[in-house]
C-alpha cells in the first residue's frame, strides 16, 4: 500500500500554530477508486473494473473526500458527475498513480530480476483467443511477475496505454496509430460474413455484396475498428448499409446471428456450425492484432520479456 502526503497551511495562521500542520495521507487505492469513477461515470462499473463490491468504492471515495475536506462528485438521480474540485483533483490523481507505478518498477528492476508488475491490457476476443497461452508461458517462466490484466475495447486501449495506465495492450491493431504509440502485428485475424442457416441468403455459394445490403446488420459499435472496416466497404460500393443491433462483444453477435436476427462480420476463429460462411464475390477482409507501447515511456523487465516471448513466439515465426 502506497500513500501521498499533503500538508495543508492555512496562510493566517499565528506563528505560534506553525507547528501544528495537520498532515493528511492519501492512500493510492482510495486514489485509484475516485479515477475510476471518475472515468466511467458509475460507482457500480467501477467497482466491477477493481473487482471490489460498490460500497467498498463508495467507502473509498468518502474517505478521499474526508481527507480533502471537499466533495468530488455530485450525485444526481443515477448521474455522477465531477465537481469542480473533482475536476482540479483528476490530473493530480493521474500524475500521482503514474509516478508510484513508475517508482516500483524501476526500483523492480534495479536488480535485474523479472519481477513486480506488469500492467496489460486486452480486448475481450484477444484475451479469451489468442493470448491464454502466451499468459501461461509468460507466468510459468517468470512467476515472480504479477500481471494485472484489464479488458478494454482495443480503442480505449490506445487511450490507457498514452496516459501511462497500462504498459502494454494486446489488441486490435489501428490503421492510424497515435504517433506516440508503437506497434507490432502478431497475427492476421481473418474475417467472414456469416450468417445462420435459416438465413434468405443461405442456400447461395456466393454473393455480390449488394445481396446483403438488403438485410439488417449485427456489428460491434460505429466507433471500433472492425465496423469501420465494414462501413467503408460499402461505402466504396455506395451501398446502403443497415445496423439492427450493435455489441461490443463478439460472442453476443455470433449467438444473435445464430439466431438469424442479422448477418453479421466475425473471426474465422469464433466460426462453428451455429453459423454459415457467406462468401462475397471479390471481398477478402482481415484485421491486423498486436501489441501497442508507448514510445517515449521506459518498459519494465517484465515487459521486456513479454513482448520478447510474443516475439520468439509468433512474430518471427511470420
Amino acid at each position: 500500500m502506497y500513500s501521498c502526503v499533503f500538508e495543508t497551511h492555512h496562510p493566517f495562521a499565528k506563528r505560534d500554530r506553525i507547528h501544528d500542520r495537520q498532515e493528511k495521507t492519501m492512500e493510492t487505492q482510495n486514489l485509484i477508486a475516485f479515477v475510476r469513477v471518475s472515468e466511467t461515470g458509475s460507482f457500480s462499473t467501477a467497482a466491477e473494473q477493481l473487482h471490489l463490491t460498490q460500497p467498498a468504492v463508495s467507502k473509498r471515495v468518502a474517505a478521499l473526500e474526508d481527507q480533502l475536506s471537499v466533495k468530488l462528485f455530485d450525485r444526481i438521480g443515477r448521474q455522477i458527475r465531477l465537481t469542480e474540485a473533482g475536476r482540479v483533483l483528476l490530473p493530480s490523481a493521474y500524475k500521482i498513480l503514474q509516478t508510484v507505478k513508475e517508482t516500483r518498477r524501476n526500483l523492480a528492476d534495479l536488480s535485474g530480476n523479472v519481477a513486480g508488475e506488469l500492467s496489460l491490457a486486452t480486448s475481450h476476443h484477444v484475451g479469451l483467443h489468442r493470448l491464454p497461452p502466451v499468459l501461461k508461458e509468460f507466468v510459468r517462466e517468470y512467476p515472480q511477475v504479477d500481471i494485472q490484466l484489464t479488458f478494454v475495447d482495443s480503442e480505449r486501449a490506445y487511450t490507457e496505454v498514452l496516459s501511462g495506465s497500462v504498459e502494454i495492450a494486446v489488441i486490435t491493431l489501428s490503421p492510424e496509430p497515435p504517433e506516440a504509440i508503437e506497434s507490432q502485428e502478431v497475427w492476421k485475424d481473418p474475417l467472414q460474413f456469416v450468417i445462420s442457416p435459416d438465413h434468405p441468403l443461405a442456400g447461395k455459394s456466393k454473393a455480390a455484396l449488394q445481396d446483403l445490403s438488403h438485410y439488417p446488420a449485427i456489428l460491434p459499435e460505429p466507433h471500433t475498428y472492425t465496423a469501420q472496416i465494414v462501413r467503408q466497404l460499402f461505402e466504396q460500393k455506395s451501398l446502403p448499409l443497415t445496423t439492427k443491433m450493435a455489441s461490443n462483444f463478439l460472442e453476443t453477435i455470433k449467438m444473435m446471428v445464430s439466431i438469424d436476427l442479422g448477418w453479421s462480420v466475425l473471426p474465422e476463429t469464433l466460426i462453428d456450425d451455429q453459423l454459415c460462411i457467406l462468401p462475397v464475390k471479390g471481398v477478402h477482409l482481415s484485421r491486423s492484432l498486436g501489441y501497442i507501447y508507448h514510445r517515449q515511456r521506459s518498459m519494465s523487465n517484465a515487459g521486456k520479456h513479454f513482448l520478447d516471448l510474443l516475439n520468439r513466439r509468433f512474430v518471427t515465426n511470420t
